[in-house]
């Protein structure tokens, strides 16, 4: 692998974690596809640093676990600015 992979890879981990950030967060960030965020976060970052892949893997459960909830409110939100007429 590619050094600037590797540190990228470091860099947006190091990013998620500190921020409590989404892959979409990250990736908007970063300029790059959110794909590319969750290969850095899970593959690469394992062959590199194993601890800091567990650390952001937590992270991004905790982010998949509550996915859900964040669309319902996205969805409301959206409703309640919508004007009727």
């Amino acid at each position: 692998m590619k050094s600037y992979i590797e540190e990228r890879a470091v860099e947006i981990a190091n990013y998620i974690i500190q921020n409590n950030a989404t892959v979409r967060q990250a990736a908007k960030k970063y300029g790059i596809s959110k794909s590319t965020v969750h290969k850095d976060c899970t593959e690469r970052l394992e062959q590199v640093n194993p601890s800091l892949a567990a650390e952001v893997r937590k992270v991004l459960d905790v982010n998949k676990s509550e996915r859900h909830i964040r669309g319902g409110l996205a969805t409301k939100e959206k409703y309640l600015h919508q004007q009727y007429t």
